[in-house]
């Protein structure tokens, strides 16, 4: 369908970026992130009543792309049913991997690597969809803001033990934790732990630019973990064509980890070329109002109309 006024949400644990896209017009708004441990539907539709407040402009359709989104949580029955006197007719819900690829890449074919605090990687072939990773930071997110803070908590206390060598990245963490035999307690009991493990993904790049070899092959680890990632998604979708690889988030920005990942996908068998992101992921929620039938991504996309 072709809708006339859009609502869109990307929905993230960080925060959540809003636009109303009416034809050619758009106006966007940040609101506070998802709370994982809430129930995500009730959260949605406060945020989309929040928005209709501030836009003062109905909407046709209400389209949020959600980090983690699962089946069970992907009614989209049940959110329409919560902003029943909204003036919204229809609902969309898409995992943001998919959000995140049709930003990203539009119509084009290949795969998405979206790593900030988690990470997922999806590609699209001609038939075939292939998502990897994403599966949090208990469980996977290889690469991601909190897998690289994750080993540099460790290369601490590897230093703080004389398990392993010195590094900067120990100054990093006694500024947070004065005493490093109680940071763990400390962390543990923390209800941003998640974040806050994930923050020190900014002082590993930093302190890999300054020559910290700890934090160099730290980086490098990650880059070769998300190439993985980007190789065994385009190998499931197998088209045998060239595909374009199209890297985003906040961890590419480190020259060490975004130059071992593009090397490692160069070094491998599959055919692919580098891609800059045509837009953002709140363009790719816009763009689940348009999406075709029988796009391969249609069938990840939940929906519900009056």
């Amino acid at each position: 369908m072709t809708a006339r006024s859009v609502l869109a949400i990307d929905a993230g644990q960080s925060g959540m970026k809003v636009r109303m896209s009416t034809g050619s017009d758009a106006q966007d708004a940040v609101l506070p992130g998802i709370r994982t441990h809430e129930p995500l539907l009730p959260q949605l539709a406060s945020a989309a009543r929040l928005a209709l407040d501030r836009f003062a402009a109905p909407v046709d359709v209400l389209a949020a792309g959600v980090s983690g989104l699962t089946s069970r949580e992907a009614d989209a029955s049940a959110l329409l049913s919560l902003i029943d006197d909204t003036g919204i007719d229809g609902v969309l819900l898409a995992h943001d991997s998919t959000t995140s690829f049709l930003g990203a890449m539009g119509d084009a074919r290949g795969a998405v690597v979206a790593s900030g605090t988690g990470v997922v990687t999806l590609a699209v072939g001609r038939e075939r969809v292939a998502r990897v990773d994403g599966w949090g930071h208990l469980m996977g997110d290889a690469g991601s803001g909190f897998w690289i803070g994750r080993e540099a908590l460790d290369a601490v206390m590897r230093d703080f033990d004389g398990r392993g060598p010195y590094t900067p990245l120990r100054r990093v963490a006694e500024a947070r934790w004065p005493d490093l035999s109680e940071a763990y307690i400390e962390l543990q009991s923390s209800e941003d732990r998640v974040s806050i493990v994930a923050s020190f993904a900014t002082a590993v790049a930093e302190l890999a630019e300054g020559g910290d070899p700890v934090s160099r092959g730290i980086l490098i680890r990650a880059g070769r973990e998300l190439a993985h990632s980007a190789e065994t998604a385009l190998r499931r979708v197998g088209d045998g064509d060239e595909l374009e690889v199209c890297a985003i988030g906040g961890v590419f920005g480190a020259p060490a980890l975004r130059a071992a990942f593009e090397s490692h996908v160069r070094e491998s068998a599959i055919a692919a070329r580098f891609v800059a992101p045509r837009g953002q992921g709140i363009d790719g929620v816009v763009a689940l109002a348009d999406l075709g039938s029988q796009h391969p991504l249609s069938a990840d996309v939940w929906s519900a109309h009056r």
